[in-house]
């Protein structure tokens, strides 16, 4: 069986966690789900996923986005540091994981005075936009060992791909469609004046475009 590793950094949470997590294997067919949450003891018990304390071997990696920051270092943090840089399969990283990727392959990760949480355009390297979801105050300012492809007026470093490896990560929330976001006021997990921050919603990329089957 085909296997996805999901380093599930949001697993204490019902939208952007489970939901988010769904959307995301949603583009894996054929998979086996394995959940791996080094942050907490305590995950939800997602309807789908097999919930693992070490990280399986895999045939494809994604790390989420998180509560936590890279900016602010935790000791269980190198344990996703270790298994960036001994990554063999694809792997890809969205907001979080998209910093803690760029660190652990050489690059920087500071701190913003104010968060951001909108839709933005991105430009990529040939010229083409997209709209999408960000919401985060970390901002990667060194990409080390990754290709910067896409940037956002806010945040410059918003698209990597590593340039010999299977590796490509994202500021943005591809996973965050329209349907997550309403759930995410109907469980709590947001609320209607931090739903208002992104307007109608509606990203020009899916997940599987942006990030896993890329056009750029």
């Amino acid at each position: 069986m085909t296997k996805l590793l999901v380093v599930d950094l949001l697993a204490e949470r019902e939208a952007f966690g489970e939901k988010g997590v769904e959307e995301i294997a949603r583009h894996f067919p054929n998979h086996q789900v394995y959940l791996w949450a080094p942050h907490t003891n305590e995950p939800r018990k997602y309807s789908f996923g097999i919930r693992t304390d070490v990280p399986e071997e895999a045939d494809a990696i994604v790390i989420t986005g998180s509560r936590r920051n890279v900016s602010m270092w935790e000791p269980w943090m190198d344990k996703v540091v270790a298994l960036i840089q001994n990554c063999k399969v694809p792997l890809y990283g969205i907001c979080f994981g998209h910093q803690i990727i760029c660190k652990a392959l050489g690059g920087e990760v500071e701190r913003a005075s104010e968060g951001s949480a909108f839709m933005a355009d991105v430009t990529y390297s040939n010229g083409d936009k997209t709209r999408q979801l960000f919401t985060h105050q970390d901002h990667v300012i060194d990409a080390g060992e990754m290709e910067v492809i896409g940037s956002a007026e806010h945040c410059k470093i918003a698209v990597c791909k590593h340039p010999s490896r299977p590796i490509r990560t994202v500021q943005f929330h591809p996973e965050a469609v329209l349907s997550l976001l309403e759930f995410s006021v109907e469980c709590g997990d947001m609320t209607l004046d931090e739903r208002e921050d992104f307007g109608d919603g509606k990203q020009d990329l899916d997940v599987t475009e942006s990030l896993i089957h890329p056009k750029f």
